[in-house]
């Protein structure tokens, strides 16, 4: 809940002159859907508990379209290991549950097996959602049918009026060292390789003229 409220703030227009009525209004809505929609669910499930394993299937799939997004978009580091792996440890304590003890309130009889495979199903999710973390998010594809990428090390004419300090740790950039010291980014600006790529995985813009930046 805490989290559809951060949503429910960022969405919201900061410079808004909507009074506290239309606020209340608004957020007794966001709470009604929350809490309908969560028992509502409880009831569906309880309804069709002989459907319980393909539906469980089905929404046990929350991680694909994370993996799918981050092979579209090239996205570095999208969520935290420890994100990850907390989620899906706790999403899976509610189906083990109910597959996995006796005495659940929804009186279904244990099947270790079901429990077996949902939890490797899920598992391998993450493990490939923390290889893209590390690895890169496509890591998995040949390189034969990926994009060109553009070159951050591309190698720069000495004589080219370019900019010899890092803005971002304002320090000189050596330009007589090897090119994989520095990078040069899309828009021409120079930033040392430690300093930009920290930079990037907070955010994907130009530190100096804030235009967009490809993956590296």
């Amino acid at each position: 809940m805490r989290y559809l409220l951060a949503i429910w703030k960022a969405s919201r227009s900061m410079n808004s002159n909507e009074g506290w009525e239309t606020m209340r209004r608004d957020l007794s809505t966001l709470y009604s859907r929350f809490y309908g929609i969560l028992l509502g669910g409880i009831v569906v499930m309880y309804e069709m508990h002989n459907y319980l394993r393909p539906l469980l299937l089905v929404l046990y799939s929350f991680w694909i379209p994370q993996i799918v997004t981050n092979v579209i978009k090239d996205t570095r580091k999208p969520l935290h290991p420890y994100y990850i792996l907390g989620i899906t440890v706790t999403r899976l304590a509610i189906p083990l549950y109910i597959f996995g003890c006796p005495n659940n309130f929804m009186r279904i009889a244990t099947d270790w097996n079901w429990c077996l495979c949902l939890t490797i199903f899920v598992g391998l999710q993450a493990i490939i959602l923390l290889l893209q973390h590390y690895l890169g998010s496509r890591w998995f594809i040949p390189r034969q049918i990926l994009p060109e990428k553009y070159n951050y090390h591309r190698k720069i004419e000495q004589s080219t009026n370019h900019a010899s300090d890092c803005v971002i740790c304002m320090t000189a950039i050596d330009l007589s060292q090897h090119s994989d010291d520095f990078m040069v980014t899309p828009c021409e600006h120079l930033f040392h390789s430690g300093c930009l790529q920290r930079w990037m995985d907070i955010k994907m813009e130009c530190p100096t003229c804030r235009r967009p930046l490809p993956p590296v």
